[in-house]
């Protein structure tokens, strides 16, 4: 389980409530300098890298 979330975002604790819950099989990305708006559409901000990995990964 994948859980990406701005370092600023006002919805952080509750990535971080769901993270501490979750599974064994699971990680934490805390975004630097991104509220939670930004990781919609600031693309500067969203770790595509993180994400590709992720996804390659568990799903391929």
């Amino acid at each position: 389980m994948l859980f990406v979330t701005g370092e600023t975002a006002h919805s952080r604790e509750f990535s971080e409530d769901a993270f501490a819950r979750a599974g064994a099989a699971k990680e934490l990305v805390i975004v630097p300098g991104a509220g939670h708006v930004d990781l919609y559409d600031r693309t500067d901000l969203i770790p595509f890298d993180k994400l590709t990995t992720f996804f390659h990964t568990n799903l391929g």
